[in-house]
């Protein structure tokens, strides 16, 4: 067995710092070092980017086309709404006037009913007046 070596304190920061020194140093020439694998991993990375924006951006599209779709269909809807409206309005201003035309033939026969009464009760009182 190997007898241990008496270090003061100054040896052992010494070794401590070296071996500090070292560990930076290998990681500087890691760092320094290209890697093939960590260059296609960011092109991976970069590409998987590329493709997220560009189906982001199709989306957006396909928003934009359902919205402009939608506000069509809404316009069109809001036209045959009105014309729908019209064509009603028409159908009961068209109502309303046969309803005032019957009216208007009711009171008629009414007046020319009450006129031929009148006329039936008149020949009858001539007749009475006649005979007597």
């Amino acid at each position: 067995m190997k007898a241990p070596k008496k270090n003061d304190f100054d040896e052992r920061a010494t070794t401590a710092s070296e071996a500090k020194k070292a560990q930076i140093e290998k990681f500087r020439a890691k760092l320094a070092a290209p890697d093939p694998a960590q260059a296609e991993r960011k092109a991976a990375r970069a590409a998987l980017i590329a493709e997220r924006e560009r189906r982001a951006a199709a989306r957006e599209a396909e928003r934009e086309v359902a919205a402009a779709q939608r506000a069509a269909e809404q316009d069109a809807a809001a036209v045959e709404a009105a014309a729908q409206a019209e064509r009603e309005a028409a159908a009961q201003r068209e109502a309303e006037a046969a309803r005032y035309a019957e009216f208007v033939a009711e009171q008629e026969r009414a007046v020319a009913l009450k006129a031929e009464q009148k006329a039936k009760r008149d020949a009858r009182y001539s007749a009475r007046k006649a005979r007597a």
